[in-house]
């Protein structure tokens, strides 16, 4: 009997050592398996858990087209860049022809197969001797004051220095009595103008309403709520799914379980209004005749389901089961609606059913993704909250452990069904980027974003579910940043274990140390200046006009507009273009001081010619008082100008606003550049 119980006990012992690590990772996201393998790099003991069966999150679950307009690459390093170059070496090593040229990094397209990724990652893992425990659904946290001492996961209890929560979700935080957000700030509370609702898409003009009067399906509101508030809304949700043509790996999408055509009544209105009708996803080409299909970026109907993301991150392990299977039915049947409805133009009814699912992709999961797209969960309120000031005004940190530079760019959140006409996407947030370039703003992610409040708990990290605003997310959602933030986390995990300190009291000067031994980059870039333009009759330098210059560069732009250089003359950099809609919704409003009361000529720059507008309408706002005035784009320029002349308006010193709007126009609407001359 004593040595049953003998052995029991050494059993027992033997079991909680192996649970046991001085870093635990709950979570196997890119941001998770970074974090894994840098502190596993630091010499620290490491269990990473994973709640599913996968790991790798999107990156091995799809998305295969690594957001590479994370553009100032050159600090995009560390484990983010040895990945993708094992990745490259991969397919070089195999003799496989890749879809794109390989050039300088700061050129490179990352592309690659969900599969090979899975390996390389897998392979990472294995180097840093990983211990990697999928199916592990979080059940409970137990506390010591502010510190974590174990978790209890379905499948057992797990103990560790220090842990990481490395979920799309905020899973481990929110357990751990950390303080969290979930959906959009208000304006006011960060002073952010991006914040509360946005409508930067055009209104499509059909009904959202049924004859009975109630809204459509896919429709998720008649009231989007007070344009400066605040909701508990996140940005959609959707699959990244690698398909094909090739009828050798071709295989056919399933059938969905129950389609309804009438489920998707607002789409068939749509395409009937459509003046240019197009296809609704994104593909992106990848090796061996692959295609990343994404929701369609800017495209009213696309594959997220708007709206059924709410409630994701708060649910149950079953609750997320069922909206993943929600989403995933509903691609299923926007595929077959979009291929066999007689609504849908015939050119893209055939485009799109030439593809299929991949034989060699997926194979455990019918070749169907297991990973849902999740682009937002909840997020940390933790030392310091990112939020749009840090990434446009103030880029600069004390404390930096990421160089990020995406863009800010939010999916749609509601779709909207106005009750005079029309419906709306609401909540999507155009890119914001670096006037004059193609790039995002390079900003520093500080480390106090990764850390809880110490009072909350003092051996956490997030790198996923940081610590930002909704604006902040939408700029820091992409894998880029969020690997290296896993690596940044990975490696002060494993130096606050060592030294036995709350990760708030970890020195940055050790923390830096590290990260650049791990081959990050740290410093803002440092940018050359834009060249400056010639003043040449076909090409105008704004900076050398008289008077008042309102250029299109500085133009607060909604709607649908695009750049262009192509016709000539115009002023600075290019002009804006709408999409010939007519429907009000692109709209161009200038913000600018009057220096002096008085008469002043109003002055439009734009390439003419017969397929522009002829009535665009201009407002001036001033003191209260509004000058409406009409351009006609067609009418050729004065000999030797780059200006046409609207007429005179009265102005009073003082704040001023112009806006022109695409509102009841025929053909093209260009936004090229104002000037206002004061008249003797």
């Amino acid at each position: 009997m004593k040595k049953l119980l003998c052995l029991a006990l050494f059993l027992t012992a033997s079991l909680h050592a192996a649970n046991e690590s001085q870093v635990l990772i709950y979570g196997a996201t890119p941001g998770g398996f970074c974090a894994a393998i840098a502190a596993a790099r630091e010499g620290a003991s490491v269990i990473l858990l994973e709640p599913t069966d996968h790991v790798g999150g999107v990156n091995t679950g799809g998305l295969s087209f690594s957001d590479s307009n994370q553009t100032v690459r050159s600090t995009v390093m560390g484990l983010f860049d040895e990945w993708h170059s094992r990745i490259e070496k991969d397919y070089q090593q195999r003799g496989v022809t890749l879809p794109y040229k390989v050039s300088e990094k700061d050129n490179k397209v990352w592309t690659y197969e969900p599969s090979v990724a899975m390996r390389i990652t897998q392979q990472m893992l294995d180097e840093a001797k990983v211990r990697v425990l999928t199916k592990q659904v979080l059940k409970r946290v137990i506390k010591d004051g502010p510190r974590i001492t174990l978790l209890q996961t379905s499948e057992g209890e797990y103990k560790a220095r220090v842990f990481i929560d490395a979920t799309y979700e905020g899973d481990l935080l929110a357990a751990a009595g950390v303080s969290w957000t979930i959906g959009r700030e208000g304006r006011k509370e960060y002073g952010e103008s991006l914040a509360g609702k946005q409508y930067p898409k055009s209104t499509m003009p059909i009904s959202g309403f049924d004859a009975a009067g109630k809204p459509l399906p896919l429709i998720t509101t008649t009231d989007a709520g007070p344009q400066e508030e605040g909701d508990k809304n996140v940005m959609v949700y959707s699959f990244r799914l690698c398909l094909t043509k090739d009828p050798t790996n071709r295989v056919p999408f399933p059938k969905p379980a129950n389609y309804d055509p009438a489920r998707f009544e607002a789409v068939r209105r749509y395409y009937a209004a459509e003046k240019r009708p197009h296809l609704l996803w994104d593909l992106y080409a990848l090796p061996n005749q692959k295609f990343d299909a994404n929701n369609g970026i800017g495209k009213q109907f696309s594959m997220g389901l708007v709206g059924a993301c709410n409630g994701w991150s708060e649910a149950d392990q079953a609750g997320r089961e069922l909206s993943w299977e929600a989403h995933k039915q509903y691609t299923l049947e926007l595929y077959q609606f979009l291929t066999t409805d007689p609504a849908v133009p015939e050119h893209l009814r055939v485009q799109l059913s030439e593809y299929g699912l991949c034989k060699d992709e997926f194979e455990a999961y019918g070749h169907w993704s297991p990973q849902l797209y999740v682009r937002e969960g909840r997020r940390m309120k933790g030392l310091y909250v990112v939020n749009q000031k840090d990434i446009l005004d103030q880029p600069e940190k004390e404390d930096p452990v990421v160089v990020s530079s995406f863009p800010i760019d939010s999916h749609d959140c509601q779709r909207v069904a106005l009750k005079d006409g029309g419906v709306v996407n609401e909540g999507t947030i155009y890119p914001v980027r670096m006037t004059g370039r193609k790039h995002g703003y390079a900003y520093h992610i500080p480390y106090r974003s990764l850390l809880p409040k110490g009072e909350e708990c003092d051996n956490l990290l997030v790198p996923v579910a940081l610590s930002c605003t909704h604006v902040g997310i939408s700029s820091i959602r992409v894998e880029p940043t969020w690997m290296i933030l896993g690596q940044s986390s990975g490696i002060a995990a494993a130096l606050s274990a060592k030294q036995d300190v709350a990760v708030q009291d970890l020195p940055y000067p050790a923390l830096k140390e590290r990260l650049l031994a791990q081959k990050q980059v740290l410093d803002l870039p440092v940018l050359a200046p834009l060249p400056p333009l010639p003043m040449t009759p076909m090409n105008v330098d704004p900076s050398t006009l008289k008077g008042i210059i309102l250029d299109d560069a500085n133009a607060e732009l909604k709607g649908a507009w695009s750049h262009s250089t192509g016709f000539k003359p115009h002023v600075g950099r290019g002009y804006q273009h709408d999409e010939q809609r007519g429907d009000g919704q692109a709209s161009a409003l200038f913000r600018f001081e009057v220096p002096e009361t008085g008469k002043y000529d109003l002055r439009m720059a734009y390439s003419a010619h017969e397929t522009r507008a002829k009535k665009v309408p201009v407002e001036v706002v001033n003191e209260g008082l509004s000058v409406k005035l009409t351009a006609d784009q067609t009418l050729p320029l004065p000999q030797g100008e780059v200006f046409r002349s609207l007429g005179t308006v009265e102005l009073s010193k003082g704040e001023t606003t112009l806006q022109i709007r695409n509102q009841g126009t025929e053909g093209f609407v260009i936004l090229d550049a104002l000037q206002l001359l004061k008249v003797d």
